[in-house]
């Protein structure tokens, strides 16, 4: 290893394919799942934004589920009420 340039460029080839951030292994196992988990979560973040907004259009248009959700979410009940709360664990 008298050449200096041919040592350098092979340390330089060692160190992009298993050392540097956009290695090999980095670029061609670790990014595409993360894509597939991000995609995933997409997914699950669309659907619930599709939900809700359903829920507020049905808030917006009818007075009985206003009070359907507020006594659902937050417990809310008429002045001579009682109110239990079950649980299910």
């Amino acid at each position: 290893m008298k050449n200096k340039y041919i040592l350098t460029l092979v340390c330089f080839f060692v160190w992009m394919v298993f050392f540097d951030d956009r290695d090999l292994i980095t670029t061609h196992f670790r990014h595409p799942s993360e894509l597939r988990q991000l995609e995933e979560s997409r997914k699950y973040y669309t659907e619930q934004i599709r939900i809700t907004r359903e829920e507020l259009d049905q808030l917006r248009s009818n007075s009985a589920t206003i009070e359907k959700y507020a006594r659902e979410k937050y417990h809310m009940k008429r002045e001579n009420e009682d109110l239990f709360i079950i649980s299910d664990k």
